[in-house]
């Protein structure tokens, strides 16, 4: 039963690969878990500005992990899987569809041609 809590702590980045006993369970704080959420690693890694816009974009459906589309701000990312980190494919932040706004001035712009009606 150690074996396999160490070695799932070991998978997710909270126990450093050194500290291969189980006294060093004992030493882990919150903190080491809270930094291997999705929500802090978004931040961390430069996609948002805040933690809070991090939240915002991961609920939002921007960010996948690898190619599984995540809206869990507390999923836990394994050490390997800390890298496929990136906006969704199906994101306006990641080259996917533009997003309500930016659509609706496209069409104004397109759709409004040489008329200047709403001049007067």
């Amino acid at each position: 039963e150690g074996a396999a809590l160490l070695r799932r702590l070991h998978s997710y980045g909270i126990l450093p690969e050194n500290q291969k006993q189980l006294d060093y369970v004992l030493g882990l704080t919150v903190n080491n878990i809270l930094e291997r959420r999705l929500q802090t690693l978004v931040f961390k890694q430069g996609f948002a500005k805040s933690v809070h816009q991090a939240r915002v974009f991961i609920r939002q459906r921007h960010i996948s992990v690898g190619k599984q589309l995540v809206d869990i701000p507390s999923f836990l990312v394994r050490v390997e899987n800390q890298p496929l980190i990136n906006f969704a494919s199906t994101s306006p932040f990641g080259r996917g569809r533009p997003g309500r706004v930016k659509r609706k001035n496209e069409s104004r712009k397109g759709g409004a041609g040489g008329d200047d009606d709403d001049e007067i």
